[in-house]
Parts: structure tokens; sequence; C-alpha cells
């Protein structure tokens, strides 16, 4: 299993999957024209995508499926709350390419195992991702404003966890944004602090974890550095020597699994 972390902010999400010659992308919320040439500078084959899952109908998330319909023929995975309210925008996506998802319902589809599952976060259907190859479980996990139990299920056993550390709390606290734009972030239905991320880790983390990609970091409320010294803590309270990466907006990360 090849992973990698095209764009990863709230300027546009995507991540890549790679397995026996097929990739799955997981959101697609930067042009088609960046993910191609993300790709091409990891030296993974456009031709070689096969679908496109979503997680929720939020721009950052979808911005490139109009052309992808245009320019492609990747299926579209997604539940129908998503795919209808992106449909009501006016993106038309053909029966024939829409693979329907439910939160905990398994899929089987063209050799991975997908497990979507529900998080909390102000979008119609929201979901995250577990994903499943014969030699590797992955899980992608960001726009989620608190941490259920189910959340933590689903990260047992994994090799690779890409997971929220969206925001340093004193940052956003003390910060430059509306009081209800803070308070939309701080709010269940918002998305994971450094310290709710850390929390997360101490629960989730196996001698099975390999690598963990802290994922959609603010670039107003959020420095990498104190997202990952959040994170480290908790993995050196668990004795883990999980390598820990932090995905950036602008700048693809690859990680392999042997």
């Amino acid at each position: 299993m090849h992973y990698a972390s095209l764009a990863s902010g709230s300027k546009g999400n995507c991540h890549a999957l790679s397995h026996e010659g097929r990739t799955l992308l997981i959101d697609v919320g930067i042009s088609f024209l960046q993910i191609r040439m993300r790709l091409q500078a990891l030296n993974w084959r456009l031709d070689q995508v096969r679908g496109i899952a979503i997680t929720h109908e939020h721009s950052d998330h979808i911005r490139a499926i109009p052309m992808i319909l245009k320019r492609t023929d990747w299926a579209i995975l997604a539940t129908p709350g998503t795919i209808g309210v992106a449909e009501s925008g006016g993106i038309k996506i053909p029966e024939g390419r829409m693979v329907p998802l439910r939160a905990g319902n398994s899929t089987n589809w063209d050799g991975w195992t997908i497990k979507p599952f529900s998080v909390s976060h102000d979008a119609i259907d929201p979901i995250a991702y577990r994903i499943e190859v014969p030699d590797c479980n992955l899980a992608v996990i960001t726009d989620l404003g608190y941490v259920s139990a189910l959340v933590v299920d689903y990260c047992k056993g994994l090799d690779i966890l890409v997971i929220e550390s969206n925001h340093d709390i004193e940052m956003l606290r003390e910060g430059p944004y509306d009081p209800w734009l803070k308070a939309r972030i701080f709010g269940r239905t918002g998305h994971l602090s450094n310290d709710a991320c850390a929390e997360l880790l101490k629960k989730a983390v196996s001698p099975k974890l390999k690598h963990i990609v802290l994922a959609h970091l603010s670039e107003q409320n959020n420095e990498p550095v104190l997202a990952r010294l959040a994170s480290q803590s908790a993995l050196s309270q668990n004795g883990s020597d999980a390598s820990l990466h932090v995905a950036t907006q602008k700048t693809p990360l690859e990680i392999c699994l042997a």
C-alpha cells in the first residue's frame, strides 16, 4: 500500500491510496490540474485512478468533481445524502458512475474493502473511511468536532492513520476569527484540536500502527510544530514508535508500506 496526501487544509483536501496498480482518491478539493500535477510529482500514474471517495459536500472536499466527470470515467463513491447535496448545487453525477455508500456498511470495491463510518461535522451526512487491503489497514479521519467511541473503534488495528489536528486551542481563542466562526470550529460539529487529536492517539495507538499523518491543519490557528508536539507527547506516553508526519496544503506527502 502507498498513501499520499496531495493537499490537506481549509483550502482543499485530497488523499490518494495505491495498491496493486490501482489508485483511489479520498476527496478532491483541489483542481483536477493540481491533482494530476501532484500525482505526477510523486510518479503516480493518473490512468491508474479508479475512483474517488467523498467524505462530505463542502467545497474544499469536492471542488474537482465537475472536471473529473468531464475528463475521466472514475467512479464516485459517496453517501446518498452527500450526492444529493452535490446535485442540488448543480453537480450532476451519472447513475452509472455512482457507488452509493452507507455509514456502517462495508463495501467491496475493485479489490478494496471500504468501511465508511459516521463522524460529527456540520454537513448533511459526513463520513470518514477505513480502507482495508490484504497487507494494510488505513483510515482517513478529518472534519469532525469530537472523537466518539465509534471513531476509536475504527482506529484499532491500523497500519496508517490519517487524523485531523486542525487547531491549537489558544491560537484559535485569541485569533482574529469572528465569534460565530470560533464557536463553529470549537463545537461538536466542528474540527479537532491538537489536544483532542492527541487524546485519540492515546486510545487508538497499537504496536501495529506504523505511520500517523496529522491532517487538515489550519493555516491561521495552528503551527505544524504545535500539532506535532501534542501528538508526539501522546505517542511517548504509549511507548509507540510510529512515525509522525504532518500533511500540508501545498506539498505532497508520500508514505510507502513494504
